[in-house]
């Protein structure tokens, strides 16, 4: 699906240094994304890719409002393993839009328990993984974040 590749398209854009392009890519992923949440109202995935977009795009309002709808959709007390998905897809929105506390109760949550994740194939999120991963940048300076990506560090 195009609009999920504009996303990670602006994603890379972003990190890359070149805000008014992933904007661009960002708005037309969103625009491309739209729809086929109408059609497709459950689908947490398009949920997720559409929450990620709006909170590139700044709009919290909405990306708060459609990481809600996935973990709502899909409530981790009813699936265990698609579950995470959507806490995954919260404490990313709730750390790029702002959220610490959100975001850092989210990723711990995530930490406990057994998961999979909403990117790269479904790898689950891990104190590795997260010392890496740009999204959280905005968490980094954060002493619960911290404590997080090393409670599992390696050992030097």
């Amino acid at each position: 699906m195009t609009g999920e590749l504009r996303f990670w398209l602006g994603w890379a854009q972003e990190i890359a240094g070149d805000h008014a392009a992933a904007q661009e890519s960002w708005r037309q992923a969103r625009s491309e994304l739209e729809p086929y949440i109408k059609e497709q109202p459950e689908n947490y995935g398009l949920i997720g890719d559409l929450a990620l977009t709006n909170s590139g795009l700044g709009d919290k309002a909405a990306a708060l409002s459609l990481a809600e709808r996935a973990m709502a959709v899909i409530p981790i007390e009813k699936d265990a393993i698609d579950g995470c998905i959507a806490i995954e897809i919260l404490a990313r929105v709730t750390a790029q839009v702002g959220e610490r506390d959100r975001a850092i109760a989210a990723l711990q949550k995530l930490l406990s328990i057994p998961s999979s994740g909403p990117l790269a194939s479904s790898m689950p999120l891990t104190p590795a993984l997260l010392r890496l991963d740009p999204m959280f940048d905005p968490l980094r300076n954060d002493p619960r974040f911290q404590k997080l990506i090393a409670s599992i560090a390696p050992k030097k």
